[in-house]
């Protein structure tokens, strides 16, 4: 399918530390299969997915950005327009969900105030190793005013869930009217309806 058949063109970064599984999750999510020997994401990394969520078609832009901090300062213009982010830590790693203040402050800075955010809790396939439980994430979403999924990006558990949640969370603000539809619709169709505008203008009937 492609751009010239969807209905919007959603932007979404994905963010948190490093060595969170950031670019697994992704890449299971674009592939659907797991990924061995990933490579340390340099800066920020780009891919796109076509959906359909609620009879609507939908552009995915997906920006992976690296996690360390030498990257921060470039990875910090790519929040621009985002719509939604996807912020992953790991269970096993409590550095990385001590973190997650810090960027969703970023998320809502950098973007907007209104960013939808979704917090992932990656690597729950290794039980033995958590040290954050679910039910501590989830406390602390709540007091956050975020959503929580957990996933594990080797064995695909709740991956697509993670994606489908906040594309449908932004198509539902959306319909709302708190997003300009027209800021979002892909590029040919807002040069059709200019090229369109411009005929009727030239008509003499």
């Amino acid at each position: 399918m492609s751009e010239e058949q969807c209905d919007y063109v959603f932007k979404f970064i994905i963010i948190g530390n490093g060595n969170c599984g950031k670019t697994s999750l992704l890449y299971h999510y674009i592939h659907e299969k797991s990924i061995t020997n990933v490579k340390q994401t340099l800066g920020v990394e780009f891919s796109a997915k076509i959906i359909q969520v609620k009879q609507k078609k939908i552009k995915m832009q997906l920006w992976d950005t690296a996690g360390q901090e030498r990257y921060r300062s470039l990875t910090k213009v790519y929040y621009r327009g985002a719509l939604g982010a996807l912020i992953v830590f790991d269970v096993t790693n409590s550095d990385s969900f001590e973190a997650l203040r810090e960027w969703i402050k970023h998320a809502r800075d950098f973007s907007k105030p209104s960013i939808q955010i979704i917090i992932i809790g990656n690597k729950v396939d290794l039980e033995k190793e958590r040290v954050i439980s679910e039910q501590t994430a989830k406390q602390f979403c709540q007091d956050n005013d975020v959503q929580y999924v957990e996933t594990s990006a080797t064995t695909g558990y709740q991956v697509n869930e993670a994606f489908t949640l906040i594309t449908t969370k932004t198509l539902d603000l959306l319909q709302q009217g708190a997003i300009d539809g027209g800021m979002i619709k892909p590029k040919f169709l807002m040069s059709k309806k200019v090229d369109e505008k411009e005929k009727q203008q030239q008509c003499n009937c």
